[in-house]
């Protein structure tokens, strides 16, 4: 199968029509347009996740609905790469030679990423904001033109492991991961974070995306007799844990990573009374808790879903990420001013220092020429069958080795 036969979806956004461009400086500093590359699972085992990249050709719609951005318009162009880092390889060098972008932004997943960023790096196009929380896609000695976003997977499981070691010391562990660089890398965190407590942990099971016997999975768990269950997954198949769970009348302590952490998304469908207890460690807010039915950042999040993303869903923590990640893309070209050189515009992506507007009280968007991680905080939470409740202060750091008991 070709290239061109797996591309099932580009958006263009932008008021010229692409047989009309004809090639021009990569820079763009003398264009009246800004093009964008990106990458989405749209169609695959990870599709769920496609509301990000929806979200973000969304937000530059509005953009240029808007004006633009210093005068500007965006032009967004969004392949389906269906999660295999051959194609997003393929398709990234499209967008690069063929729709001649001035940046790659936001592709989701670790594998597409670290596949293609030394193409980038070497031809030294700014790769930013992946959607990934891999250690290895923020690292600027080795790769001064790719930028992470989030928090890291392994610093969210070390946040996990030091919980554990405050509250629950000594108490057997069981982890249930999906096993890919996402799952591997949070489990890895956990076992950091744990230090010699990592003796605790008597059972992991790891699972694949399409893994047909979660229940079996589930029953190995319970019958461990563990009293704390951590999973590393997707919201699906976490929902689909939590219900089971609850179902077999066992209740551990329940961990649950960011990702999966939607009320919308996987607490809601495994019903919110079973979904009960569950903690996690966060950094945007949930568009589907109550606490924030007042705030103005989630009041605009929900006028930007009906006149830009009407098709969407309102709860989803996908399409808020995405959301998230392109107002931090918008600032770095407003920061730009007129100067569009791909040097400038990685020159502001490492001079970031503000509040976006639906991160977390007290989290910032903050990096530097030498730490590539703009997010760097997350909040510890507790579902109570309403609401996310705070567990502690913002958590800036976790141990990476824990203490032995």
């Amino acid at each position: 199968m070709n290239v061109a036969s797996r591309v099932l979806l580009t958006l263009l956004i932008a008021l010229v029509s692409v047989s009309a461009m004809s090639p021009r400086r990569a820079d763009q500093a003398d264009s009246d347009e800004i093009r964008i590359g990106n990458l989405i699972p749209h169609t695959g085992p990870l599709a769920e996740f496609a509301a990000i990249g929806k979200a973000e050709v969304a937000y530059f719609n509005m953009v240029n609905a808007r004006g633009g951005i210093n005068g500007r318009k965006v032009r967004f162009i969004s392949y389906d790469d269906n999660s295999d880092p051959s194609t997003a390889l393929e398709l990234t060098r499209d967008l690069v030679e063929k729709d001649n972008v001035l940046l790659m932004f936001g592709s989701f997943g670790t594998p597409g990423n670290l596949a293609v960023r030394a193409f980038l790096n070497e031809r030294k196009i700014p790769q930013l904001f992946v959607a990934s929380g891999n250690e290895e896609l923020s690292n600027p000695a080795a790769f001064p033109w790719t930028v992470g976003w989030q928090p890291s997977y392994r610093a969210e499981g070390r946040i996990y492991a030091n919980y554990i070691q405050a509250f629950y010391p000594n108490r057997k562990i069981v982890v249930l991961w999906q096993d890919d660089r996402f799952g591997r890398d949070l489990y890895k965190g956990i076992q950091e974070g744990l230090g010699d407590l990592r003796r605790m942990i008597i059972v992991g099971i790891a699972f694949d995306i399409a893994d047909q016997h979660i229940d079996m999975h589930v029953s190995i768990l319970k019958q461990s007799g563990a009293d704390i269950l951590i999973f590393a997954g997707a919201p699906a198949t976490a929902s689909q844990v939590i219900r089971l769970a609850a179902d077999l009348n066992w209740h551990p302590v329940f961990l649950l990573n960011d990702a999966s952490a939607s009320i919308g998304g996987a607490l809601g469908p495994a019903g919110v009374e079973k979904s009960t207890g569950v903690i996690s460690a966060l950094f945007l807010k949930d568009p589907d808790d109550p606490a924030w039915k007042d705030d103005p950042a989630i009041s605009n999040w929900l006028s930007f879903m009906d006149r830009y993303y009407p098709e969407g869903d309102k709860r989803s923590s996908a399409a808020l990420y995405g959301y998230a990640a392109a107002e931090t893309l918008a600032q770095v070209l407003k920061q730009c001013g007129d100067d569009l050189s791909r040097e400038n515009v990685m020159q502001q992506a490492k001079a970031l220092n503000y509040q976006p507007s639906v991160l977390l009280p007290g989290i910032k968007i903050n990096t530097s020429p030498e730490n590539f991680h703009p997010i760097k905080q997350m909040r510890l939470v507790q579902f109570d069958g309403r609401t996310w409740q705070s567990i502690g202060a913002v958590i800036e750091d976790a141990f990476s080795d824990g203490p032995a008991r």
